[in-house]
C-alpha cells in the first residue's frame, strides 16, 4: 500500500465520519515506511569539477591513486575487497564503505571520528599518509599545470585552482551519489522481499538500528563481529593499523589485537567499548560485498545468519542483540528484502545527473582505461 493511498483512505474515513455526525478520537500516528533517499541540490559546474578530481590519480603523492581507486563506481563505490588497499608500502585494515548517500551521513568512517564536514573528510582522505599521502601544496601546483582544470575552476566560480577549492568541489560531486531505482523505492518488491520487510520491522527487529531513509541510525554499536586476523598477520596491514592507533592516542598500541572502533572518540570503555562501529547503511548492498567493518562476511546470508544467532560472543556486545529464531525461509526472505534496497546500477554513470556532465567525459574515459 503506497503512502499516498494510505493518506487518501484516512481522509475519506474522517470525512465520512463527520458526515454521519460520528465523533471519534484519533489513534496513534502510524510511522511511514522509510525512503526514498532525498536528492541534494548541487552546483552543476562545481560537481563536474569534483567528478574530474575524484577520478584523477594526480591527487595522490605518487600519482598512482585516485579517490576512485578505493571507491570504484562499478562496485557500488567500494573496492570489492575484504580489507582495503592503501598507499604504496602499506595496506588498509578496514573494509571500504560505499560513498553512495554519504552526503547525508551524521558521522564518517567506520568509527565515526569525523562529523558532517565533507571538506574535512576530503582533506583527511587526500593527505593521510596511508591513504593518498598528498602534500596539498604539491597537489595545487599539479592542478595549475593542467589547462582543463584552470578553465573548470574558473567556470565553477573558484577562480585560480586552490587546495580549498578542491576540498569543496569533490564533496559537491559526492552529493550527486544518491540511491535511485531500487525495487523497494519503486514499489516493485517480490513476494519474498515484502515478507522480509515485515520481518525487518517486526520479528527480526532490524529497524531499531537500521532506520530512516538510508536504513541506519548513524550510531556506533558493538556486535561482536569476529576480528579479521589478516590485519595482524600481514605486515603492511599491521603497519597501517599501528600507525593509526598511535595517531589516535591508543595506549599500548603495539600490542593491540583488536580494532578499537568508536572507542577512539571517548578513550573510556565505560562510555564506548572497544570494537563498536557505526551502523552501516543497507542501501546498495548487492554491489558492496563483502560486509562488516572488516569484510569478514562474504554474503548477505552470512550477515543475516550472524544476527539470527544473536551476534558475536563478545561479553560486552550491545544488549539489544538477541537470537532471532528465524527459520531458514524467513532468513531468505530477509535477504530478499535487503537485496531489494539496491538499484540495478552497473557503474557510476547511472548515479551522475546528466546536467553535471561536461565536454570532459571523465567517467567514460576512466572506464575505458580500466578495461
Amino acid at each position: 500500500m503506497t503512502k499516498q493511498y494510505t493518506a487518501r483512505i484516512g481522509l475519506l474515513t474522517a470525512v465520512s465520519a463527520m458526515a454521519m455526525g460520528v465523533a471519534f478520537v484519533a489513534g496513534p500516528a502510524v510511522a511511514a515506511d522509510p525512503g526514498p533517499v532525498p536528492t541534494i541540490k548541487v552546483d552543476a559546474k562545481k560537481a563536474a569539477l569534483g567528478k574530474r578530481l575524484f577520478f584523477d590519480p594526480r591527487l595522490s603523492g605518487d600519482a598512482e591513486l585516485s579517490c576512485s581507486s578505493c571507491h570504484d563506481p562499478e562496485k557500488g563505490f567500494t573496492d570489492g575487497e575484504a580489507l582495503s588497499s592503501a598507499y604504496a608500502g602499506s595496506n588498509g585494515f578496514r573494509n571500504v564503505p560505499t560513498l553512495i548517500n554519504t552526503a547525508h551521513k551524521a558521522a564518517w568512517f567506520h568509527d565515526g571520528r569525523v562529523g558532517t564536514n565533507l571538506n574535512d573528510i576530503t582533506r583527511e582522505s587526500i593527505t593521510e599518509t596511508y591513504n593518498m599521502n598528498m602534500d596539498m601544496r604539491l597537489m595545487q601546483e599539479r592542478i595549475k599545470q593542467d589547462p582543463i582544470y584552470v578553465k573548470m575552476f574558473k567556470d565553477a566560480g573558484y577562480g585560480e585552482p586552490s587546495n580549498g577549492s578542491v576540498r569543496k568541489a569533490i564533496p559537491e560531486y559526492i552529493k550527486t551519489l544518491i540511491s535511485r531505482g531500487s525495487p523497494y523505492d519503486a514499489g516493485k518488491m517480490s513476494k519474498d522481499a515484502k515478507a522480509g520487510f515485515e520481518l525487518f520491522k517486526g520479528k527480526a527487529g532490524c529497524i531499531s538500528c537500521h532506520s530512516g531513509d538510508r536504513f541506519t541510525d548513524d550510531k556506533p554499536h558493538k556486535l561482536g563481529v569476529p576480528d579479521n586476523a589478516n590485519i595482524w598477520a600481514e605486515p603492511e596491514r599491521h603497519i597501517t593499523f599501528v600507525t593509526f592507533a598511535k595517531f589516535q592516542g591508543i595506549e599500548n598500541y603495539m600490542n593491540l589485537r583488536q580494532d578499537p572502533g568508536a572507542y577512539i572518540r571517548y578513550h573510556d570503555e565505560k562510555l564506548m567499548p572497544m570494537g563498536a562501529f557505526m551502523t552501516p547503511t543497507l542501501r546498495e548492498l548487492k554491489q558492496t560485498a563483502p560486509y562488516m567493518h572488516n569484510g569478514t562476511m562474504a554474503t548477505l546470508a552470512d550477515v543475516v545468519a550472524f544476527y539470527n544467532a544473536g551476534g558475536g560472543d563478545a561479553a560486552d556486545k550491545d544488549p539489544a542483540l538477541k537470537p532471532l529464531n528465524l527459520s531458514d525461509k524467513e532468513q531468505k526472505q530477509l535477504v530478499a528484502f535487503l537485496e531489494a534496497l539496491s538499484g540495478d546500477v552497473l557503474n557510476g554513470k547511472d548515479f551522475v545527473p546528466e546536467e553535471i556532465d561536461t565536454e570532459y567525459p571523465v567517467i567514460e574515459n576512466w572506464l575505458k582505461a580500466k578495461n
